[in-house]
C-alpha cells in the first residue's frame, strides 16, 4: 500500500464545487474561470502556429522569442531589467510555476511564511518538500498586514515567504507601503519571495499593480508567477511563466526540465507575437472593473454584504444576515437549494477559519451575472 505524503488532503474545493453545480445544473459562479472565449485573433494564431508545424517540443525554458517579449514587457510596465535568456522561463501555468518554486527553493525543515486565506496550493507542495508551514492570518473585512506582528513569525528557519497581490480570495490588493514593509523586514537576510501575480492585470479604480519586480531589494530573492490564462480568458491552456534572479531560475529550471520538460509550443508561437499587443492587457483592468460593477449593482437590493473587491475577478459576500449555517455547508445549501455555487472561504484557511463568508467569481458574461444575482436577492 502506497503512505500518503498528503494524508490531510482530499479533492480540493474547487472541484466539489463544480461537481456540485454540475450535478444540481447551478450557476456556477464557483471555480475562477470566464465563461467566455480567448480573442480571436490569439486563436487564429495558435491555429496557424499548428498549421505552420509548431507542434513538436518546444525549448525546455520555453521559446525565446516569447521569453524576449516578456522581458520587454517587465522592463515597460515595471522598469525591470529582466535577461530573457536565463531569467525567464515558460511554465504550464501558474500553478506549475509555483509548485517548481517551492520544490526548488525548500528543503526538510526549512519554515515556509504563508498568508492566509491564500490559495490551496502552496500548502501541499510545502509539505511534499518537508518544508514547515508557518500561517499569517488576516482577516475580514479588510484582510489588512499587521507588519509588526508579521515580523515576528520569522525566525532564522524562515527559508521563503509567499505573498500573492491582488489577492484570490480577498480581492485586496497590496500597495507601496506593503512591498516597502516586506523589503525591509528582508533585507540583510537570506529568506527567498514566491510572489504570485497571476492576477496582475485585474486591479480596479485606477490602482497601480505593486509588482516585486519593482523592488530591487525584492526582485533580488523573488520567484514571481505569472498566468497567460488569467490574462487572455484561457485558463484551460495550463500555460504561465516564472522570472527570477538567474541563480534561483537555474535551480527552477532542474525541477521544471523533469516535471513538464516544456509547454505547449503552438500557445508560445502565438504569444510571441499577440503579448505584443499591450491594448489587450492594458484594457483587462476596465473590463473586469465593469464587470465587478455590474454585478454590485445587480445584487443591490440583498440580504449579501459585499465586501470591497480591488483586484482579481472574485468578490467577496458576507452571509451572516441569511444563515447560522458554516460556510462550506451554506455553499452546498446555496447549490443545491438555489442553484447558484460559490466557494467558502474558509477552504483558504489552514485552520478552516469561518467567517461566514463565501467567494463569487463574476468572469462571467451578464446574462449569466443577472440570473445569478437575481435568485441571490430573493434569499
Amino acid at each position: 500500500m502506497i503512505q500518503s505524503k498528503l494524508p490531510n488532503v482530499g479533492t480540493n474545493i474547487f472541484t466539489i464545487m463544480s461537481g456540485l453545480a454540475n450535478e444540481y445544473q447551478a450557476i456556477n459562479l464557483s471555480q475562477g474561470f470566464p465563461n467566455f472565449n480567448p480573442p480571436e485573433a490569439l486563436q487564429a494564431l495558435i491555429f496557424e502556429a499548428m498549421q505552420s508545424g509548431a507542434n513538436q517540443y518546444a525549448p525546455m525554458a520555453g521559446l525565446l522569442s516569447l521569453r524576449t517579449v516578456l522581458a520587454t514587457k517587465a522592463n515597460q510596465m515595471y522598469g525591470a531589467d529582466v535577461n530573457p535568456d536565463t531569467e525567464i522561463t515558460i511554465t504550464a501555468g501558474g500553478t506549475q510555476a509555483i509548485f517548481t518554486a517551492i520544490t526548488a527553493a525548500v528543503s526538510v525543515g526549512d519554515e515556509v511564511i504563508l498568508i492566509e486565506p491564500c490559495y490551496d496550493c502552496y500548502r501541499p507542495a510545502i509539505e511534499l518538500c518537508g518544508g514547515v508551514p508557518v500561517v499569517f492570518e488576516l482577516h475580514a473585512p479588510d484582510y489588512a498586514m499587521d507588519w509588526s506582528a508579521f515580523a515576528k513569525i520569522i525566525t532564522p528557519k524562515t527559508k521563503l515567504i509567499i505573498f500573492n497581490t491582488p489577492n484570490n480570495p480577498s480581492a485586496t490588493i497590496w500597495k507601496k507601503e506593503d512591498l516597502l514593509a516586506l523589503q525591509n523586514l528582508v533585507a540583510d537576510t537570506n529568506i527567498m519571495l514566491l510572489s504570485d501575480e497571476v492576477y496582475e492585470h485585474l486591479i480596479f479604480d485606477g490602482a497601480q499593480h505593486e509588482s516585486a519586480l519593482r523592488y530591487p531589494e525584492l526582485r533580488k530573492r523573488a520567484f514571481i508567477t505569472y498566468s497567460f490564462g488569467k490574462t487572455y480568458h484561457a485558463t484551460g491552456w495550463k500555460s504561465g511563466y516564472c522570472i527570477a534572479p538567474e541563480a534561483m531560475m537555474s535551480e527552477f529550471r532542474k525541477v521544471h526540465q523533469f516535471n513538464v520538460f516544456s509547454v505547449f509550443t503552438p500557445v508560445q508561437v502565438a504569444l510571441a507575437t499577440f503579448v505584443k499587443q499591450a491594448d489587450h492587457y492594458l484594457g483587462l483592468p476596465d473590463f473586469y472593473e465593469q464587470k465587478r460593477d455590474y454585478f454590485t449593482e445587480a445584487m443591490q437590493g440583498s440580504r449579501f454584504k459585499l465586501l470591497p473587491s480591488q483586484g482579481t475577478y472574485f468578490q467577496l459576500a458576507d452571509y451572516s444576515a441569511i444563515s447560522d449555517l458554516g460556510d462550506l455547508d451554506f455553499c452546498k445549501w446555496l447549490t443545491a437549494e438555489h442553484k447558484v455555487a460559490a466557494i467558502p472561504v474558509s477552504a483558504f484557511y489552514s485552520s478552516g477559519l469561518d467567517e461566514r463568508i463565501v467567494r463569487f467569481c463574476f468572469a462571467k458574461t451578464n446574462d449569466v451575472l443577472d440570473a445569478a444575482a437575481s435568485v441571490l436577492k430573493t434569499i
